[in-house]
Formats: structure tokens, sequence, C-alpha cells
């Protein structure tokens, strides 16, 4: 059998491996630490922190990837009488967002302390934003991720009602089609994204686009748009 040995990182260099010689699963590295120039770094490469309390930091890039792109969001009949019930805004609430994120799988997590930390900074230099759902006043769902260029890395949503993190997918496509975003980043592939619309790409072809996308200029700073049950304004 052969032995595969993953490449540890530099605490002093934020510097990673190429990403298209990982294997299929998408480990590239372990080690160094989640600086928020290192994290940007790697979301610029296709990379992103995927671990457990008590494990060291892993750096991911599976093969496939989970990719949605925004004209192919599939909206069901239901789905599009939700979107009626609810209130949607972006930034108001980033941090309530990411803590719903992680309170609502228990211990089954990666949103670790210092991922909240990381994200927090990177919402408050523009970078991280968050899609809020609201009912009555109340946030009931949302998803929070990366802009970078035209691309959206998605990085987790929630939903404390039903059809809430659906409702914020499809508020996220649509700021992206008029933002001119080329794709949101699923990572990796469920169910629940495909039936959305997500498909799976080669890693290499999704790598290809990533750099294509980070020729457009980047959305940064905080995000001011809005959705009422009767549609969107920026």
């Amino acid at each position: 059998m052969r032995q595969i040995l993953i490449p540890k990182l530099s605490p002093y260099s934020h510097i990673f491996p190429d990403p298209r010689r990982a294997g299929p699963e998408g480990l590239v590295a372990f080690g160094g630490d989640l600086h928020p120039d290192r994290v940007l770094k790697a979301y610029r490469e296709g990379i992103f922190p995927w671990y457990s309390e008590g494990d060291p930091i892993l750096w991911w890039s599976p093969d496939p990837r989970s990719l949605l792109y925004p004209d192919d969001i599939r909206i069901s009949r239901s789905l599009r009488r939700s979107l009626k019930k609810f209130s949607v805004t972006t930034d108001r609430a980033f941090g309530d967002v990411i803590r719903n994120c992680r309170s609502i799988r228990a211990g089954d997590t990666w949103i670790l302390p210092e991922i909240i930390e990381v994200f927090e900074e990177l919402h408050r230099r523009g970078f991280a934003h968050s899609i809020e759902v609201w009912q009555e006043g109340r946030l009931v769902g949302g998803l929070y991720g990366l802009s970078l260029g035209a691309a959206f890395f998605g990085e987790s949503m929630f939903s404390l009602v039903s059809d809430a993190s659906k409702v914020a997918l499809v508020r996220l496509c649509e700021i992206a089609r008029e933002e001119g975003f080329a794709f949101i980043d699923c990572q990796v592939p469920s169910d629940h994204l495909r039936r959305m619309g997500a498909i799976e790409v080669r890693r290499d072809l999704f790598l290809d686009q990533l750099q294509e996308a980070l020729q457009k200029p980047s959305l940064i700073g905080r995000w001011n748009f809005e959705f009422t049950g009767k549609g969107f304004s920026p």
C-alpha cells in the first residue's frame, strides 16, 4: 500500500501545497494557524479549514467539489410560498448566525471557538458575511460565508423553523446574480444541496473557475441587502 505523507504547514509562512496534488478525499495539509491572512490565502487557493476539537488544524480541498451556480437554484412551489413569510437581511447579526450554526450541531461541529473568532475578524474586515432570516422580529434561520472576487464560499446554515435556511440560500443566490457572482462554493456534496441545485465538479475545474472568479472585484465591506416577502432591495 502506497503511503501518503501529508505536509505540515510552517507557522512562519502562509504557503500552502498545491491542492491539485491532494488525494480525492482532499486533505492538503495540517498545522499552521488560523491567522486571518492565512485563512484568506487558503480560500483563494480553494482550500478551507475543517477539523474537530482536539485535532490539529486540517486544510481541505475535496474532489469533487460541490458548487451552486446562482441561476441553477431550485425553488419548489412550497418554498416559493415560504419566501413570502420571512424578511431577510444581510450582515445585521453575523455573530448570532455563526453561533446558531454551531449550537444546532451540539457537540458534533467544526465551528469551534477559534473558527468563530477568525470569521468574526474577517467579518469586521468586510470579507465574511451573513444572511439573516427573520419571522416576527425573531432570527429563525441564516447562513454565513466568505466573499472573494466573484466567488462566495458558503460555510454553514441553520434553521429554527421550516424552510428558513432554504430561504437564506435562495436570497443569497439572488444577491449573487445581482452582483455577478460566478458560483457559491458548497464545499462538500450533500443530498440537501443537490435538491437545491448544487452539482459536483472535478476539483481541477473548480480551481480553474476559482482563479477566473478571483480576477473580478471583491464586494468587500458590510452588505446592506434586504428582502421582504415582496422581493429584493439593494
